[in-house]
Order: structure tokens, then C-alpha cells, then sequence
């Protein structure tokens, strides 16, 4: 379980495809003192365990899932990603809860920069639009955001300079894919309903 707040801004190394897996190779500059083999650290918002520890970072196994649903099989070399270790008892609670199971991806529609801060538009995937709402949370690239408005197939989240300055979100431009991961009631209550048989009759 995460928080949705980035500890650090890691990059990739190399990724090495293995039958329908891959090897991931990251430098780790997380806070908190060493890693220990099989943590669980989020990158770009997708839960990865550590395998193996190496100078300044760690790699990680990808499963075929991981890769078709992430956008982490179009990682390269260089590429800027967001950090974040699991929750501990005494971590403060100032996100939302983030499981860092990956529901889908984005697409960058726009950045909007004014007034201090700059809006950053998601096109969202059909089969998570209704799961999420104008003013609740919502996870890109693992970063906890609040929606500020929503329109036909997009969502609205108002990034302030400490976000753009702390996270990798200053390297999206319009067109990037993006992990999306929608609010962890909202995927509860889908599933409560879909078991009643309730869902279709309220959509």
C-alpha cells in the first residue's frame, strides 16, 4: 500500500525482455535507509518487487501483466520514473490510499500552464470513466491527484509547482501514455454493485 506521494524521482537503467517478462534495471535514489531484497516500491505507480539489490538502486522482475497493462514495456534507458516505498505504521497519511495495481492507461491530452499552477488533462480509457469523479482521487504515474474537472472522456487535475518540481510529470508531454489507477472505493463499490446486479440500472 502506498500514499501516492513521490519519495524520489528514479531512472531507468535497462530493460531486458525475457520470454513474456522483462528485467528491469533502476537507480533508486529513495529516502529511508538501504532496500532490502523483496520490498515492494512503486514505479511510476505499478508495484514492483525488489529482486535484487545493485549500487544505487535495484532491479525488478515485470510480468507479461505488468507490461500489457502498464506502460512500463515502452520504458528506456534515461527515462525519468517515480519512486515510492510502502507504507509503514508511522508513515503520515497526506495522499489517498494507492494499492499501486495499475487499472489502465492514459494519454496525455494537454498540459495548461496559468495562474501558478499548471492543469494537466487525461484522456481516460472507456472502462474507467465512471470510476472517477470531480473531486475525488486518482493516481497518474503513481502521484496522488485530485480532480478538478471532468468532460467527455477526460479528467482535470491541477498540478502546483511543488508536484511538477518532485515528480516526473514536467517530462509528459501531450500524447504520452500515462498508469492511471482509480480510487480503491470506487473499485469496491463496482464490484459490490456488479454482484447485486445493480450497476447497469444506475449507469
Amino acid at each position: 500500500m502506498f500514499t501516492g506521494l513521490i519519495q524520489a524521482v528514479g531512472k531507468v537503467t535497462s530493460l531486458r525482455r525475457a520470454g513474456g517478462g522483462a528485467r528491469l534495471t533502476l537507480q533508486a535514489p529513495l529516502p529511508g535507509g538501504p532496500l532490502e531484497d523483496g520490498e515492494s516500491i512503486a514505479v511510476d505507480g505499478a508495484c514492483l518487487t525488489v529482486a535484487r539489490r545493485v549500487r544505487g538502486g535495484f532491479e525488478a522482475d515485470l510480468s507479461e501483466e505488468t507490461l500489457v497493462r502498464t506502460t512500463a514495456g515502452s520504458w528506456r534507458p534515461g527515462r525519468r520514473v517515480n519512486l515510492e516505498r510502502s507504507l509503514t505504521p508511522l508513515t503520515r497519511m497526506g495522499g489517498h490510499f494507492v494499492q499501486g495495481h495499475v487499472d489502465g492507461r492514459g494519454k496525455v491530452r494537454a498540459m495548461l500552464a496559468g495562474g501558478g499552477q499548471t492543469t494537466l488533462r487525461v484522456e481516460t480509457p472507456a472502462a474507467l470513466r465512471h470510476l472517477i469523479v470531480e473531486k475525488g482521487s486518482v493516481a497518474v504515474d503513481g502521484i496522488s491527484l485530485t480532480v478538478s474537472a471532468l468532460g467527455r472522456g477526460w479528467f482535470e487535475a491541477a498540478l502546483i509547482p511543488h508536484t511538477l518540481a518532485a515528480t516526473n510529470l514536467s517530462d509528459r508531454r501531450r500524447g504520452d501514455a500515462v498508469n492511471l489507477e482509480v480510487d480503491l472505493i470506487a473499485r469496491y463499490l463496482e464490484t459490490l454493485l456488479e454482484a447485486r446486479g445493480l450497476r447497469r440500472r444506475i449507469r
